[in-house]
């Protein structure tokens, strides 16, 4: 018999991958495709629906003819996604009825400041875990409704889809409407504790029941797909960052991870029982599976890997995301400079729309090296800010951070981040985590792969980073940190 193997589709902020993998979770073929980010007004992003979905399927269509794999021997298929995006389509044609609002876009921050000056803040927190904020769906789905002529008429009327990128690409996939319960906790309108669309938000929004999706367990048949010229289900939808937690095999209460991409996502697996933050974090769900919902605790920082692709494409300081690392290993250190990347205001655990970007500490002396050595290093000090959080709320020592993503791949950025915690860094040998996970996920619902158990035996560590640096000199790198992200507050 030929052997089968799981195609995760990986639909991120800035390109579109999709990645097979076989029984050793070993990554078979991997294509993937960036497309327009477009930028109507300071602050505001936004995708084409139908471009995230071309792309998407034609590296779909290019892994299986690089592989040389029919589609029959597609055992299934998972879904992981950028989160929070935002996008509604007629029900009857599939076509959107605007370009999806990314989760970057701040157009919607004066509406938040609007509800919480209303007092709202600790309602929305203790019934959906988050913060209200412009990072999340619900503000931008109110914007839509309000601004789209005719959108919530229709939307009451059933004639419309809201949906995150997991149930955008599902719908075209198999003409089904849903999400799955890590997506929908992101929406700033799913009760987390109910596992249900909150009537009393969707009330405070103006949102109609009638628009949102079905919502479903994370690991499950969610339907069929013969797009790609076979029948083949569609077992998994989960986002990003909780499909990076559990392709990390993090399942273990405590575990944590961190996600080197455009942003810089830290999870914690809190197991069964949510955990509310005290400093800063969301509490969100992790997923759903076998019967049982876990929960994690998240810190969002908005501009990671984003901050190379600026030095890069606007500073034009290096060539490539690549060089970073041999550019800012040319000095020992910054020379004293700090950069506050708060390009989209600062996520975790400030929350602070208004903060925006600087860089301190320049002098006469200041080259190159050491401003793409700050960049580098601003990513590793956001991180450690959400992380120590993360301890305080749980008031659980981190022992180890599990990490992955494409700036995973730094060692200098690696090393930096073990130096400013303290503790080791671990590197998996599969760095796309996420379409990982999504690929774990989707293999268990079908019995591609037996359970945890199983997951565990296939995640192999590459390398370990161990701190290299004193307690002192680590209290003074964070105090001169936290000095100029104050300055990026004023």
């Amino acid at each position: 018999m030929e052997p089968k193997y799981i195609l995760a589709l990986d639909q991120g902020t800035t390109s579109s991958r999709s990645i097979l993998f076989d029984r050793e979770g070993r990554i078979v073929a991997s294509f993937s495709e960036a497309f327009e980010q477009i930028y109507p007004k300071p602050g505001w992003v936004e995708h084409d629906p139908e471009e995230i979905w071309a792309t998407q399927r034609a590296t779909a269509e290019r892994v299986l003819a690089q592989a040389r794999i029919s589609p029959d021997r597609i055992a299934a298929i998972g879904i992981t996604n950028q989160r929070e995006t935002t996008i509604v389509w007629e029900r009857a044609t599939g076509k959107p009825i605007h370009n999806a609002i990314v989760w970057q876009c701040r157009r919607t921050a004066d509406l938040c400041d609007q509800l919480n000056t209303q007092g709202l803040a600790e309602d929305f927190r203790r019934r959906t875990g988050l913060v209200i904020d412009a990072y999340f769906s619900g503000t931008k789905l109110k914007w839509l409704l309000d601004h789209v002529p005719g959108a919530r008429e229709r939307a009451a009327w059933g004639e419309l889809c809201f949906g995150t990128v997991d149930a955008w690409l599902l719908f075209k996939l198999t003409g089904q409407h849903a999400t799955d319960y890590s997506n929908a906790s992101r929406t700033l309108m799913y009760n987390i504790h109910d596992l249900a669309w909150d009537d009393t938000i969707l009330g405070r929004l103006d949102v109609p029941r009638a628009v949102l999706p079905e919502v479903k367990p994370t690991s499950g048949i969610f339907g069929v797909t013969k797009v790609f010229g076979a029948e083949i289900p569609v077992a998994a939808m989960v986002g990003d960052q909780q499909s990076a937690l559990f392709g990390q095999a993090a399942f273990a209460p405590y575990e944590c991870k961190n996600t080197y991409g455009t942003g810089c996502f830290v999870l914690m697996n809190t197991g069964p029982s949510p955990v509310p933050s005290r400093h800063g974090l969301i509490t969100t769900i992790a997923w759903g599976l076998g019967g049982k919902v876990e929960y994690a605790l998240e810190g969002s920082v908005f501009i990671g890997g984003a901050v190379i692709q600026w030095l890069r494409d606007e500073l034009k300081i290096i060539r490539t995301a690549a060089e970073s690392e041999s550019v800012a290993a040319e000095v020992q250190n910054t020379g004293g400079v700090y950069i506050i990347p708060a390009f989209v205001g600062l996520g975790a655990p400030h929350w602070d729309m208004r903060a925006r970007g600087i860089i301190t500490g320049l002098t006469r002396g200041t080259n190159r090296a050491h401003i793409v050595r700050a960049a580098l290093e601003a990513i590793s000090f956001q991180s450690a800010d959400v992380i120590r959080s993360m301890e305080s709320d749980t008031n659980a020592a981190i022992s180890r951070l599990r990490v992955d993503g494409g700036a995973a791949a730094n060692n200098l950025l690696m090393q930096h981040q073990a130096d400013i915690l303290g503790i080791p860094v671990v590197r998996g040998q599969v760095i796309e985590t996420t379409a990982l996970g999504a690929a774990f996920l989707a293999g268990i619902a079908v019995g591609f792969w037996s359970g945890k158990d199983a997951l565990s035996n296939i995640w192999r560590e590459d390398r370990t980073f161990q701190p290299r640096i004193d307690a002192n000199q680590r209290a003074k790198a964070l105090a001169e940190w936290q000095d100029a992200v104050k300055r990026a507050r004023l």
